[in-house]
């Protein structure tokens, strides 16, 4: 539970508890020593009382007249002395310890309540002719006393206030100083995470702070450089690729396409030259069939190698006939498309990479999406091409994110600085690529 608490959460709640422990130990330290000062400073006037006692007592049985003695001893008392006389005929003597205390305005009952005055009362009988008549009684105003004990105890609680105040502004300002740069530190490993080294992290705080920004930003300058390396590595091995599949697809087409050509012709001109001779005749029109056959794959293959029709027509016209040949070879499934005629401003390397991956995402849809509909859109956002291939299909395998040639498709897309996900929402799948245009469409294929 500590752990998850926030750093400042972590050093304020120790402070302020120890701060207000200090304020709880102040009023217990008051309640604790307050009663025994009391009791020790008013101890004197009780045995005065009692000395006043046995000398009025004393000069009463010396008296000739004690009942008259005595009232003129109570009338010598003044009403707001300490020392009070209280005849037998009122009762017997309050034992309350607030009796005859004159608490003074502002100090709240609750404080009193809690300084737990003792017992201050010092009560001495007084005799006549050794008859009970009433009782000298002590009686101190505490009111100076409690309003004293009250101030201290807001002066105590008003220093626990300001001392809590500044040093939680001081505790603030520093852990702001030092959290600051660590946050800095934070979402620069974060964007470094998903890729972004162009953003420094802001160099700030205590030295060691410090040390860590800049070694995250050199960190950051060596994964860029690294990831631009990268990059040129894929750019080179697609366009190798490339390379190949054009040096091959014109093997195909320049040794291959004649010599089936040649068969084809052949075959034609030996069944228009003797007519169909029982078994012969039938073998003659299965070669041709088996040569057409081949002819046509081989223009599949030759298309899938290189789609010679995009550096001729453009773009935009080459992905229109790939979704044309699409519905033919799949009637059942629904197709619709939006194609930005726009895209036939692109050519190089992005124009064949924007091909090969609706291709190839339509031909994943056809072999193992079992859909009834279909959508493709390409479009020109700014400066980034935006690719998605949706279908209403049972979706791909858990854990079996890209296949063999989506994943060729990812390495492409990776080269020209794009993104290529594939993700799973509202019972569709979603296969999504974004291409930079700006440093790519100009770019020429490398040989």
């Amino acid at each position: 539970m500590w752990q998850r608490l926030s750093f400042k959460t972590q050093l304020f709640l120790p402070l302020g508890v120890s701060l207000l422990t200090a304020l709880i130990m102040g009023g217990v330290l008051l309640q604790t020593f307050a009663a025994g000062q009391l009791a020790d400073e008013y101890e004197p006037g009780r045995r005065s009382t009692r000395a006043i006692a046995v000398a009025l007592n004393n000069t009463l049985r010396a008296s000739d007249n004690p009942r008259q003695t005595l009232d003129a001893f109570v009338h010598s008392l003044d009403t707001s002395s300490d020392i009070q006389f209280r005849a037998a005929q009122a009762g017997p003597a309050s034992s309350s310890p607030m009796d005859g205390l004159r608490k003074p305005h502002g100090v709240p009952q609750w404080f009193v309540d809690l300084l737990a005055v003792p017992d201050m009362d010092a009560t001495s009988p007084v005799t006549i002719d050794g008859k009970h008549v009433g009782d000298l009684v002590f009686l101190p105003d505490l009111s100076a006393d409690l309003f004293e004990k009250w101030i201290g105890f807001l002066a105590l609680t008003s220093l626990v206030v300001v001392l809590m105040a500044i040093t939680g502004t001081i505790a603030y300002v520093f852990a702001g100083s030092a959290l600051r740069p660590l946050q800095y530190l934070g979402e620069g490993l974060t964007r470094m995470r998903r890729g972004d080294y162009t953003v420094p992290i802001p160099v700030g705080g205590p030295p060691e702070i410090r040390q860590s920004c800049e070694e995250a930003n050199a960190l950051a300058a060596t994964l860029a450089q690294l990831s631009q390396d990268n990059r040129d590595l894929l750019h080179r091995l697609v366009s190798l690729q490339d390379d190949e599949r054009r040096d091959l697809a014109r093997e195909l087409h320049d040794e291959l396409g004649p010599l089936l050509f040649s068969i084809r012709a052949g075959t034609i001109a030996l069944i228009e030259a003797s007519p169909p001779v029982g078994h012969l005749g039938n073998s003659a029109q299965e070669v041709l069939q088996s040569v057409e056959a081949l002819q046509q794959t081989n223009r599949r293959i030759l298309d899938r190698l290189r789609p010679l029709y995009i550096e001729e027509l453009g773009l935009e016209t080459s992905v229109q006939t790939l979704l044309r040949n699409f519905r033919k070879q799949a009637p059942h499934i629904g197709l619709t498309a939006t194609v930005d005629p726009d895209l036939n401003g692109i050519d190089g390397p992005l124009a064949q990479t924007v091909y090969r991956v609706i291709q190839e995402a339509l031909t994943n849809v056809l072999r193992h999406a079992a859909a009834r509909n279909a959508h493709v859109q390409a479009i020109l956002a700014a400066e980034t091409l935006v690719i998605e291939i949706s279908d209403d299909g049972g979706g791909f395998p858990e854990g079996n994110v890209f296949g063999r040639g989506l994943t060729g498709m990812h390495e492409r897309v990776r080269a020209l600085s794009g993104s290529l996900s594939l993700l799973r929402a509202d019972e569709r799948t979603y296969v999504r690529c974004r291409l930079p245009v700006k440093t790519t469409r100009d770019e020429p294929a490398q040989s």
